[in-house]
């Protein structure tokens, strides 16, 4: 926990306290604002990271779910005697695949919650009317007025609303306004690593009672070689995004984002039942719409929050 002094040194308080002492000892007297006082004008516009890292994962990511939809075309599907097999299993695997990839570009362009940059003016504080024992709390990297559950991210150099964490695979933060896109990410990349692995078992059973020759429009050996290395994918990301899906489904549940998680920071808001969590993520009743990425979710323009220390 911060020292008095050191919560003091990004702190601006109301102008009738007196004393350096006095000034930190009511830290939980809050200060609701309005939520378009702390919404960044890029929530319009397009948000994009330039972090080489990100860029570099978000690439590999794309090449990967290409890679998956050539072999499952090209080395499975196609050389099918099976119409129906190959129409059904082709066109729920390309679905699963453009929702998957239209979630990460959703999630990697959109404003997670970035507060706006350098609005910690003296003019804006002073602005606020701030009442005595009140306080707000600026980030000193940034220089922004921080709002609580905000946090700083050193990649986008801004403070995100309810960030989660920062995820180079869609080279952007997780925060409250793309969480739901990057938990439909997850959830549709395990969904197409599963049904991958599935249509690999049975192509490795079709061409082990045929003539492997038949079965595929490649060589044996480049089928073989092919097959394992998808296998081995859809492996790797089947166990990696559903163990992230269920960790932002239960963040979601509890209303604990994983930094808070990790910092164990005390809990100063309210406590809502799963179900109003869920749909504040997700928005809307519970519709198809909820696993659209096309569909954004109202977080609530009327919603408020609180400055402090």
């Amino acid at each position: 926990m911060k020292s008095p002094v050191h919560r003091c040194r990004d702190v601006e308080h109301g102008r009738a306290q007196t004393g350096a002492g006095s000034n930190c000892l009511q830290p939980e007297q809050r200060i609701p604002i309005s939520r378009d006082v702390i919404t960044s004008s890029s929530f319009s516009a397009m948000w994009f990271i330039r972090d080489t890292c990100g860029i570099v994962c978000a690439i590999i990511t794309w090449l990967l779910v290409f890679y998956a939809e050539f072999v499952v075309l090209f080395v499975m599907l196609v050389p099918s005697k099976n119409l129906t097999y190959s129409i059904v299993n082709g066109t729920l695997f390309n679905t699963l695949s453009f929702l998957a990839l239209a979630s990460h570009l959703r999630a990697m362009c959109t404003d997670p919650g970035a507060v706006p940059k350098g609005n910690a003016t003296k003019e804006y504080i002073e602005s606020l009317q701030l009442k005595p024992g009140q306080v707000v709390y600026k980030c000193p990297k940034c220089c922004s007025i921080k709002p609580d559950r905000a946090h700083h991210c050193s990649v986008c150099k801004r403070c995100i609303r309810k960030m989660d964490h920062h995820c180079p695979w869609v080279n952007n933060c997780v925060g409250e306004n793309n969480q739901k896109y990057f938990v439909l990410f997850t959830m549709y990349i395990a969904l197409i690593s599963l049904h991958s692995l599935v249509m690999v078992v049975f192509h490795f059973l079709y061409c082990f009672e045929d003539d492997w020759t038949k079965c595929s429009s490649f060589s044996p050996p480049a089928t073989v070689i092919l097959l394992i290395l998808l296998c081995f994918e859809g492996l790797l990301f089947l166990i990696f995004t559903s163990v992230m899906f269920g960790t932002q489904v239960h963040s979601i549940c509890t209303d604990e984002t994983g930094i808070e998680q990790l910092k164990k920071e005390e809990r100063r808001w309210a406590k809502k039942t799963k179900w109003m969590n869920m749909r504040a993520v997700f928005g809307h009743h519970f519709s198809l719409l909820w696993l659209s990425p096309f569909s954004t979710p109202d977080h609530g323009k009327a919603e408020t929050y609180q400055y402090v220390v």
